[in-house]
């Protein structure tokens, strides 16, 4: 299990991560989101040991993993930012791992590499971005490791070779109860990947929810009025992260179940009212619009 207890994380006069508070339960494929520079990269970095916090506490069961060789041994880190010796092959950077993990698989590496055909005699800095990301997670996965963590592991991967890593990661949870941590920019990709989401913005943890709660969890309900509400529009039990009214219509975003939702509206007495799920994407901007965030400036 992963435990982080109001993690802080400064760079000089920057804040990385302020007060950041999530637990990672053995199994779980949990998924990082949210913006450039909101934290992502550091909050892994912490995770792996890289880094050590200024605030706060990392913990992997029950163990600090800064500058705990032992500890370090359970996790592998896929960098955003790639790095491999200058002269280095996929081959020899499976000898290198080989030697650090004493969990390494030479029969996966071997299906691996069958599986991905990109060559482990040839240099890494020829590569393209696409093949270096591929031997990053071959050697990842063949060190079969308890904890996994991806930082952005599908950026410049096709379509098909996604598909295949992440079918490949979801046997290894079976097979290793391997947990995964996986940061992304892309919300879609992690809505029928991951069990849990938590969004990260300027440091700070807005929201965290199993992804199942996103369906069961929020809504979009539309409303007509006759006559048209005069004032903004408020419902007895439920949170509404966003409105707006053209004409009759009445657009709500809930922070309550579409059963919930609309009863509370028809409460209301409207001529008509439907209610239907959000997307993930929906509901982080939702969310970051209900606290004051201006969405309109952030990539997912």
């Amino acid at each position: 299990m992963v435990l982080i207890e109001s993690i802080t994380k400064h760079f000089g006069v920057n804040t990385a991560l302020d007060s950041v508070s999530l637990t990672v339960s053995p199994g779980c494929i949990y998924g990082l989101v949210g913006t450039n520079g909101s934290g992502k990269s550091t909050l892994l970095r912490l995770i792996s040991g890289v880094y050590s916090a200024d605030g706060g506490q990392v913990t992997v069961d029950g163990e600090p993993v800064f500058e705990n060789p032992e500890q370090k041994q359970k996790i592998f880190f896929v960098s955003d930012d790639l790095f491999f010796p200058p002269q280095a092959t996929v081959d020899d950077m499976r000898q290198f791992y080989r030697a650090a993990y004493p969990r390494w698989d030479e029969a996966r590496y071997q299906r691996l590499l069958e599986l991905f055909p990109i060559g482990d005699r040839r240099k890494l800095s020829s590569f393209s971005k696409g093949m270096r990301r591929q031997a990053a997670l071959i050697l990842a996965l063949s060190c079969a490791p308890e904890y996994l963590l991806l930082d952005e592991a599908f950026d410049g991967l096709d379509p098909v070779i996604r598909h295949a890593v992440r079918r490949i990661i979801s046997d290894m949870i079976s097979e290793y109860h391997m947990t995964v941590i996986i940061s992304s920019h892309n919300l879609r990709e992690l809505e029928d990947f991951c069990d849990r989401v938590g969004l990260l913005h300027h440091g700070r943890l807005l929201l965290e929810c199993a992804v199942d709660d996103i369906q069961l969890g929020f809504c979009k309900v539309q409303a007509v009025f006759n006559p048209r509400p005069s004032e903004k529009i408020t419902l007895d039990g439920i949170r509404i992260l966003s409105q707006e009214l053209h004409g009759s219509v009445a657009t709500l975003i809930c922070a309550a179940g579409e059963e919930d939702a609309l009863a509370a509206v028809n409460a209301r007495s409207p001529m008509l009212a439907e209610a239907v799920s959000l997307t993930l994407e929906e509901v982080f901007i939702y969310e970051m619009e209900a606290v004051g965030y201006d969405y309109s400036k952030i990539v997912f």
